[in-house]
């Protein structure tokens, strides 16, 4: 396997609606940052020999390999041990680290007559204390936006699958300062969104990604086959983890939920042809059923290394008494009825919107760079890892002749009177009304059939709620505060996304986008990136070709020949 096959797999998968240059970078650089992260202390090999002699596990390196066993790309490592790791070596090497400190808007200047990012403002969370960060180049890695369409002011901790406080923060400043958008307009039904409509990620047995490949079973402990790419059923475990005869590789797990022929993996039969054929409501995972290896790489592995799984699912689940070698684990949502989620209930969710940028991951202001969640198109934590490293790279050889601006004053002072207001306010509204109100503005006027009228009556919606509501909103402590900041945050982004669908004047499959006033399916004129960004105050639009990357493998190694030659590691 080679990275450029990998990173063409995703962008053909996504209908070149993807980010050809950051997938390469993680295909490409992805393994190096392994190895940075194993330095640190991070742990990606089986080295007490838990898992010897699996069939996924690789006995001379003790590397462990998830989905396609017989081209072995995608590595299982012990995630719980990465954040630590990370933290232990930005101490050693004397990064000054901001901890409990939200970052809130970008610093930029004119210099030479161009648009130049000088630095960020923000505020510890914890005193309230204002901040001031000049930088000869920044970056932005504050995660995709969340908590727009689905909102429960009972559940705040359960609100989102990523953490509570990546709600869009780096979106929204972004566009205040100009920064240029694309694909804002995708969104797909929620998957993982608690606010009382989901269960805990990873919580109830399926047989995707991290419980990828469960044996399923329906009500009467019938089991559910797994067909191949060719739709050849599988009679063993093992047949589940290899492609299909003339087939190279398939890809699974990640944002490819529903590959192309050419790269699709076993899986199930569709939900519907499951119900013709006879089997029966509710469907359950049997790990019991599956060899002792693959019961416990996915019962204490995958479910207990990923995401928040260690201690809401896989250490509560054990205390209260579940054992996969005898229970199962009933099975909700991936339209498998229970959990399944509205039309207007979307998120950006996948490969979703973000910042548009070019080769060196540069914005389309100087001095501004993006990596991970950020990005257009992003993935998950092999992705952040390796676009954040990248990034950092670029961002440090751009700034040799640079000097440190001088902050502007009348920026600063805008912000700190904009973040200090809820604190004046004394009978006021609480920030949850406003994010519910937000939420509910988006599910009414930004669902999944969408038009100009619906669009732009929710945009004066969101637009009367930044005049009218937003200088309501009260906060008695720095917590209140920040709380009232990402929901300030939230409603920008919402009022972005729908701009933006107003600027896609068509329907798109690939970006899960239908209009009733515009129902042609992705005409040959509407095949781009539609990009959009703020400038004085209004809305701008542009169009960028789907290819604009060129060839990945081509174009990295023009940009990149001192990482290549080693003088860069």
């Amino acid at each position: 396997m080679t990275p450029k096959e990998i990173a063409e797999a995703y962008i053909e998968e996504q209908d070149y609606y993807s980010n050809g240059i950051a997938h390469y970078i993680e295909c490409r650089e992805g393994y190096d940052r392994l190895l940075d992260m194993e330095s640190f202390g991070g742990k990606v090999r089986d080295t007490e020999d838990e898992f010897k002699g699996a069939e996924f596990r690789d006995e001379e390196t003790r590397l462990m390999f998830a989905y396609d066993y017989k081209n072995r790309f995608t590595l299982r490592v012990w995630g719980s041990t990465f954040k630590p790791a990370l933290y232990r070596e930005l101490k050693k090497l004397g990064v000054a680290v901001y901890d409990r400190t939200e970052a809130t808007a970008l610093l930029t200047a004119v210099v030479n007559g161009e648009k130049r990012g000088t630095g960020a403002l923000g505020m510890n969370v914890r005193t309230g204390k204002f901040m001031i960060f000049r930088a000869k180049a920044t970056i932005l890695t504050m995660s995709r936006p969340a908590r727009v369409w689905l909102f429960n002011p009972d559940l705040v901790g359960l609100c989102e699958f990523r953490p509570t406080q990546s709600i869009g923060s780096g979106h929204a400043m972004g566009y205040r300062a100009g920064i240029e958008f694309t694909m804002m307009e995708k969104s797909v039904k929620g998957e993982f969104s608690a606010a009382g409509r989901s269960f805990p990620p990873y919580g109830t047995g399926n047989n995707h990604n991290t419980w990828y490949a469960a044996t399923m079973v329906d009500a009467r402990g019938v089991e559910i086959p797994y067909v191949d790419r060719d739709g050849k059923e599988l009679k063993t475990v093992s047949e589940r983890y290899y492609p299909a005869p003339g087939q190279k590789f398939f890809l699974k797990g990640g944002v490819i939920d529903e590959a192309k022929y050419e790269y699709r993996g076993p899986e199930t039969l569709p939900f519907d042809e499951l119900i013709k054929r006879g089997y029966q409501l509710p469907f359950y995972a049997d790990l019991s059923r599956m060899p002792e290896m693959e019961r416990k790489v996915i019962w204490g592995m995958m479910v207990g290394e990923e995401g928040k799984t260690k201690i809401p699912i896989l250490e509560n689940y054990t205390k209260r008494g579940f054992d996969p070698e005898k229970h199962m684990l009933q099975s909700y949502g991936n339209g498998w009825q229970s959990a399944a989620f509205l039309a207007q209930e979307r998120q950006l969710f996948g490969a979703p919107g973000g910042i548009m940028h070019d080769w060196d991951l540069k914005t389309n202001i100087d001095g501004i760079y993006a990596a991970g969640d950020q990005l257009f198109a992003s993935d998950c934590c092999g992705f952040a890892a390796a676009t954040g490293y990248y990034a950092g790279r670029k961002a440090a050889d751009s700034i040799e002749d640079v000097e440190l601006a001088v902050p502007d004053r009348q920026q600063i002072e805008a912000e700190k009177k904009r973040l200090y207001a809820p604190l004046y306010v004394e009978d006021g509204m609480d920030w949850r009304e406003l994010n519910m109100a937000v939420s509910k503005a988006m599910q009414n006027y930004c669902g999944g059939i969408k038009c100009s009228a619906l669009l732009e009556e929710g945009l004066a919606l969101l637009n009367s709620y930044e005049k009218e509501a937003v200088p309501l909103v009260k906060a008695d402590n720095p917590h209140e505060l920040m709380r009232a900041h990402e929901v300030f945050d939230i409603l920008e982004v919402a009022k972005m996304i729908l701009q933006a669908c107003l600027f896609r004047e068509s329907s798109s499959k690939p970006l899960c986008f239908e209009r009733s006033d515009y129902p042609q399916m992705d005409p040959e004129a509407d095949k781009c990136f539609i990009t959009i960004r703020q400038e004085n105050g209004k809305a701008v639009k542009g169009r960028v070709p789907l290819g604009y990357f060129g060839d990945v493998e081509e174009e990295y190694e023009k940009r990149n020949q001192d990482y290549i030659g080693g003088r860069l590691r």
